[in-house]
């Protein structure tokens, strides 16, 4: 390699003692500048300091600044899986909130890797973020021990920790899920499978099948039965279905969904068994996704109030920085019943 092939170093990073010797002052006076306290100086000395950062573009570092007023004005949000629409609905919700309280999201998507809590806090935490939202697995307690260790407020979504002590916002799962299964009762649907996402120790999956066991108990010549599905389970889906119409013979079969991500996983295997949302099989998911009109005759869906829930935890939060002193809070809000053609009897097409 030649000489002048070799690129330049990069300049060295421009501190407050630089502009400092430029404008001829000290870095007191430089930082009074910075933090907005001009009336501290006089007109001649503001502009010298003023003249000194434009020269040497100068860029106070976020993370000082923080230090010293004490807060950073960010919040860190962990969510569980940034491709299921649920994640993305509630991140908007809470940023608009943030931004109207005059915070900014970092967002700290774990990619459905629970053994990533820990690492999230610690990454969030590194750039001073005044608390956290979290949407996440609480993986052996690591996340909630982490959360502990860095004396930071956190709000749970959706999801609760075991022993965290912190405001929790979520649906009212179990009133959606009696919603739901009634719906399907009353139109007509007597063997109704449950499909889930594992269930692990997720709290909200635990609750709905746990409020659709006992729901489906409370209807006297109704069955159900609980399909898990992950990743992969392509084949194992596609049996569950079979099984379904098998079991059903002269009964009219229906599915519920646990999400928008089951969702889409039973409409790929019902086509390719060649099934019909409502005409072959009854249907009804959680999630109101956009493309939900669009499937079939329409899916009907339990629509949670992702944006409500987003902008609340947010407010929790801010209310916590500011002091807030009360016992933690548990927020449930209502979902909504969106029907259409996939739970009508004979509404496929």
């Amino acid at each position: 390699m030649r000489l002048k092939d070799i690129p330049p170093a990069p300049a060295a990073r421009v501190t407050i003692a630089d502009v400092a010797r430029v404008a001829g002052v000290s870095k007191a006076t430089v930082s009074r500048f910075l933090n907005h306290r001009d009336t501290l100086l006089t007109p001649d000395i503001a502009a010298r300091v003023e003249a000194a950062v434009a020269a040497l573009n100068y860029t106070p570092s976020p993370m000082a600044q923080a230090l010293k007023r004490g807060t950073s004005r960010l919040i860190g949000m962990v969510v569980a899986d940034v491709t299921n629409p649920y994640s993305v609905a509630v991140l908007r919700g809470a940023e608009k909130a943030c931004k109207d309280a005059g915070y900014l999201v970092m967002l700290f998507n774990l990619g459905n890797e629970p053994e990533r809590e820990r690492e999230a806090i610690a990454v969030l935490s590194s750039y001073q973020v005044d608390g956290f939202i979290l949407n996440t697995f609480d993986h052996g307690g690591k996340g909630r021990a982490e959360v502990a260790r860095r004396g930071k407020p956190a709000v749970l979504i959706d999801r609760r920790h075991s022993g965290m002590s912190a405001d929790f916002v979520s649906l009212d799962n179990a009133g959606a899920v009696r919603m739901g299964v009634t719906h399907l009762v009353d139109a007509g649907y007597r063997e109704i499978l449950y499909i889930t996402e594992p269930v692990k120790n997720v709290s909200s999956r635990l609750d709905r099948q746990a409020a659709f066991e006992t729901c489906i108990g409370e209807h006297e010549g109704v069955r159900g039965a609980v399909h898990e599905s992950g990743d992969g389970d392509a084949g194992g889906l596609e049996e569950a279905l079979r099984a379904l119409r098998r079991r059903s013979r002269n009964r009219r079969p229906a599915i519920f969904s646990g999400n928008a991500v089951i969702t889409l996983r039973t409409a790929s295997a019902m086509m390719r068994l060649g099934l019909r949302f409502g005409a072959d099989i009854g249907f009804l998911g959680f999630d109101e996704a956009e493309w939900a009109p669009l499937v079939g005759p329409g899916l009907t869906t339990i629509a949670q109030p992702t944006d409500e829930l987003g902008r609340l935890a947010a407010r929790c939060l801010i209310e916590r920085l500011e002091g807030l002193p009360s016992p933690p809070r548990q927020i449930l809000l209502p979902g909504e019943l969106v029907a259409r053609g996939s739970s009508r009897i004979g509404g496929g097409t």
